[in-house]
C-alpha cells in the first residue's frame, strides 16, 4: 500500500528527485546505491507515494512484445522485467508470471500477429510461441480466436509494494522522501540547483525530474524546449463480477490496430485477483496546447469511439466478447480509473518511446508511459548515467 510519512525536506542535498512514483523512487534508489554517502531527497506533491500512475496501473509486468526493436522501450522493458522479478523474489513481494494471450479473431489480424512475434523474438522475449485456434483453450479455456501469440513471461505485481520497497531501500542509505511537497519553481542558473517548494527551499548539486503530468512544465523551467508536451489521458476500467471472474485466467489482449494509438481493450487478472476490462482513453486536459488539438484531429475517429465506450460501456464489452464470447454486459461493473501522462509531439503525434533529456545539471524524464513501471529499475540506471555531479 502507499506509504505515508511526515519527514521534512532537507535544506541541502546532493541530488533532488521530483516525483515519488515508481520511476522516481527507483532512480533515487539507484543513485544512492551507486554513490556511497550521496544524499538523495525525493520531493512528492501528494501525501503518499505511488498515488498516481504507479498506484492506478493494472499491475501488468510486460514482457516486451509490442515495442520496435532497438527502441528504449524494447531494451529497457525486457531488461527491467527480468530485474523486477529478481527484486521481488529477493524482497518477498508477490510477483507471478501469469502469462498473456494476444488473440487474433479475424484473418486480417494474422499478419500483425506475425509481426508481434517477430518483434518479441528480436527483443529477446523468452518463451513466446504461436498458437493455432484450437490451441487457445489450452491456455485460456473460455477465449476464442483463429490464432494467438502466447507470452508466458508476462506477469502481475502490485507496483505500490515495489515502490514502497524502493523507498525503504533509499531511506536505509540515508536518503529521504518528503511528501505533500509540491515544487513551485526551479532555478538552475548557478553552480547548484535551487528548488522552491510548498515546504520551503532545497538546494542540490543536481536534479532529476520524474514528474509525470508536470514533466513538460518543469523541463521548460530549466531551459529545455517545450516539446514534447504532456497530455493527460484518462483511462477507466470495467470490473468483471466475482462470480464470472473464472472466465479469464490471466491476460487476454486483442491484436492492436496500427491505426489507433493504444493497444485496445483487454482483459487483465490483477495482482488482487480482480479481472478488469479496458482501459478507455479520453483526453483529460492540456487543451491550452496546440499539440492537444492536433492529436485530437489526428485520432478523431478513435476519440469518438473512446467517448462512446465511456458513455455506453456496452461497446467496450462488445470488443471483449470477440475474445471471450461467453461474456455479457451484465457481467461487468464500474472499475478503477486514473490519469496517465502521454507526451505528444509538435505535430500531434504520440511520442512512442521513453524520452530522457538533460539541461545542465537537470535530467528530465519527458515521457515514461507503459511499460515504465515494468522497466523502472532499467530506466533508473539510464537516468543515473545522465546525472552530472
Amino acid at each position: 500500500m502507499p506509504r505515508m510519512q511526515p519527514e521534512p525536506p532537507p535544506d541541502e542535498c546532493d541530488v533532488v528527485v521530483i516525483g515519488a512514483g515508481i520511476v522516481g523512487l527507483a532512480t533515487a534508489r539507484e543513485l544512492s546505491r551507486r554513490h556511497e554517502g550521496m544524499r538523495v531527497a525525493v520531493l512528492e506533491r501528494d501525501p503518499a507515494i505511488a498515488s498516481r500512475q504507479t498506484g492506478q496501473s493494472s499491475g501488468v509486468i510486460h514482457a516486451g512484445i509490442y515495442y520496435e526493436p532497438g527502441s528504449l522501450k524494447a531494451r529497457l522493458c525486457v531488461e527491467g522485467a527480468r530485474d523486477l522479478y529478481a527484486y521481488c523474489a529477493e524482497r518477498g513481494i508477490p510477483a507471478e508470471r501469469t502469462g498473456k494471450l494476444i488473440v487474433a479473431t479475424r484473418e486480417g489480424e494474422l499478419p500483425r500477429l506475425d509481426e508481434l512475434e517477430r518483434r518479441a523474438r528480436a527483443n529477446g522475449v523468452e518463451g513466446v510461441r504461436m498458437l493455432a485456434g484450437g490451441e487457445i483453450a489450452e491456455v485460456e479455456p473460455h477465449a476464442a480466436g483463429i490464432g494467438a501469440l502466447h507470452s508466458p513471461a508476462t506477469g502481475t505485481v502490485d507496483f505500490r509494494l515495489v515502490a514502497a520497497a524502493f523507498a525503504d531501500d533509499l531511506e536505509s542509505r540515508d536518503g529521504s522522501v518528503a511528501l505533500a511537497c509540491e515544487v513551485r519553481g526551479i532555478d538552475a542558473g548557478g553552480t547548484r540547483v535551487r528548488v522552491e517548494h510548498s515546504r520551503g527551499t532545497t538546494t542540490a548539486r543536481a536534479l532529476v525530474a520524474c514528474a509525470g503530468g508536470s514533466a513538460d512544465r518543469l523541463a521548460i523551467a530549466t531551459g529545455a524546449p517545450p516539446e514534447p508536451r504532456i497530455v493527460p489521458i484518462r483511462g477507466a476500467y470495467l470490473r468483471l463480477r466475482a462470480g464470472r471472474a473464472d472466465l479469464v485466467r490471466a491476460n487476454i489482449y486483442p491484436v492492436p490496430d496500427p491505426g489507433l494509438p493504444f493497444l485496445g481493450a483487454h482483459l487483465t487478472r490483477r495482482y488482487d485477483g480482480a479481472v478488469v476490462l479496458g482501459p478507455t482513453a479520453l483526453l483529460a486536459g492540456g487543451l491550452a496546447h496546440p499539440e492537444t488539438w492536433r492529436l485530437a484531429r489526428r485520432h478523431w475517429r478513435a476519440g469518438l469511439t473512446e467517448l462512446h465506450h465511456a458513455i455506453r460501456p456496452r461497446g467496450l464489452v462488445a470488443q471483449a466478447r470477440r475474445l471471450v464470447p461467453e461474456l455479457q454486459p451484465s457481467d461487468f461493473e464500474a472499475g478503477p480509473a486514473g490519469v496517465r501522462a502521454q507526451a505528444v509531439g509538435r505535430d500531434g503525434s504520440l511520442v512512442d518511446d521513453f524520452v530522457v533529456s538533460r539541461t545542465g545539471r537537470c535530467v528530465h524524464v519527458r515521457n515514461a508511459p507503459s511499460p515504465a513501471a515494468t522497466a523502472a529499475l532499467a530506466i533508473a540506471r539510464l537516468i543515473a548515467d545522465e546525472v552530472e555531479l
